[in-house]
């Protein structure tokens, strides 16, 4: 899960054997029965998977998974291997879902307002052209900032795709300065120029020159065909990718990510295998690993630009589901409970289970949108993300304490059986969750 801004865990895989006292060994050993009697009986979803996979994804040779490493390319590899394991068929020729974006260096930047020179400062150019020459006579769209939210009203230029240029009070001259021009971003034939100052002039001119470093992403999908509801989707998704090799704490500069979200790749593998051994889904399922989560979300992005939203039923994002929740075991939040009623589909489902899905108690972070569901929830797709992080109190988070040996391997087990079993009036068709109405967009 990316931090507010974006800003950007090491272990030793036997050690959570050698961490166990006896009593906490033996209570292992009677749940690792229960769900082998389980596996047995039709359902994947064993403690022994859930910590082969977890232990893959969050070891150290990973180094972190990064994008554009090649420990993040391992991870990659793994996943997609695991997809085929699973039975899953690639969306196109191969699991790996394919896409660059250019990481922008500015060359300089110019610009006026009615003859008077500003302060290179006060500009912000968002673009993929190198050369971008810009007046008032070029036709495009004019947008002020002057109270409100900044950076939903920032977030809501962007997503009108359309050239403009905005004028942004002085009022918001410390958030002004986290609109990046290095950005990497899609190739677009549109651009975005910020200026800050007072102003409705009559008349602007904004020079830039820039340069491109083009960035090659991976996501891996991989999709379970439906059978009478074949277009109609259901996805299943978390992020690979974490924070790589970073500042040394204590002689370990391996940012793991086991919770964030090793965790939750775990969880979409496993439902793939268990919904693929139960057979006749009748939607389309889509199970999907994001890239680049960390630095932008630019993974997810890319994945809702190839899918018609309105065909897409529900989106159960899945991230750090590897420690109790504040409510303690057998329970899981979700963001956006609120937004939608698929929350309320999935607790009937898993009426007398024990098991409780309980609304975001960490509303003031805006998790919703802080993770790989928010671009299809934009877009009015009932899509959430489960969790049983404590956003408020989560010792590792970020850190490269984030080892499997902090992991809650039974509890991740029962998180997913809850999940699998919670969705599946959404995969046979029974139920399909509200959409998500525009004004939760804002």
């Amino acid at each position: 899960m990316r931090c507010p801004n974006w800003w950007p865990g090491r272990f030793h895989v036997n050690s959570v054997y050698c961490m166990m006292n006896k009593p906490l060994a033996a209570l292992s050993a009677i749940v690792l029965l229960a769900t082998s009697a389980q596996a047995q009986k039709g359902n994947p979803i064993t403690v022994s998977e859930v910590r082969r996979i977890e232990s893959v994804l969050s070891a150290d040779d990973l180094a972190g998974r990064r994008p554009g490493t090649p420990g993040g390319d391992k991870a990659a590899a793994f996943i997609a291997e695991e997809f085929a394991k699973a039975g899953l068929k690639p969306v196109g020729n191969s699991f790996f879902q394919e896409f660059s974006m250019l990481r922008p260096k500015m060359l300089s930047v110019k610009g006026e307002i009615d003859g008077t020179e500003l302060d290179p400062k006060n500009i912000v150019v968002s673009t993929t052209q190198a050369d971008l020459k810009v007046n008032e006579k070029m036709g495009y769209a004019i947008q002020h900032i002057t109270t409100g939210n900044f950076g939903n009203q920032v977030q809501a230029i962007r997503r009108a795709n359309q050239n403009t240029v905005v004028f942004v009070d002085t009022s918001f001259a410390r958030s002004f300065q986290r609109l990046a021009s290095t950005r990497p971003g899609f190739p677009s034939p549109t651009s975005i120029i910020y200026i800050l100052g007072d102003a409705n002039p009559k008349e602007f001119k904004v020079k830039s020159e820039f340069s491109f470093e083009e960035i090659k992403y991976r996501n891996v999908v991989g999709i379970l065909r439906g059978t009478s509801r074949v277009n109609e989707q259901v996805v299943f998704s978390g992020h690979y990718d974490h924070l790589g090799i970073g500042r040394p704490v204590n002689g370990d500069s391996i940012y793991n990510g086991a919770n964030d979200d090793a965790a939750g790749i775990t969880a979409v593998i496993m439902l793939a295998n268990y919904y693929k051994k139960k057979g006749h889904n009748a939607r389309t399922l889509v199970f999907a690993a994001f890239t680049a989560e960390e630095s932008g979300g630019f993974g997810s992005q890319y994945f809702s630009r190839q899918f018609a939203p309105e065909k897409v039923m529900a989106m159960f994002n899945i991230e750090m589901i590897g420690t109790e929740s504040k409510w303690g075991r057998n329970s899981a939040y979700i963001t956006g409970y609120e937004k939608s009623d698929m929350g309320t589909i999935l607790q009937k489902n898993l009426k007398g289970t024990g098991f409780t899905f309980y609304p975001d108690p960490y509303t003031d972070q805006n998790l919703f949108y802080r993770s790989d569901n928010a671009t299809l929830a934009r877009l009015g797709v009932p899509a959430h993300t489960i969790s049983t992080s404590k956003m408020d109190s989560e010792p590792n988070y970020h850190k490269v304490s984030d080892e499997i040996g902090t992991l809650d391997m039974e509890n991740m087990a029962q998180i997913i059986l809850s999940i699998a079993k919670s969705a599946g009036t959404i995969v046979s068709g029974k139920d399909t969750p509200s959409r998500v109405k525009p004004e939760s967009l804002q």
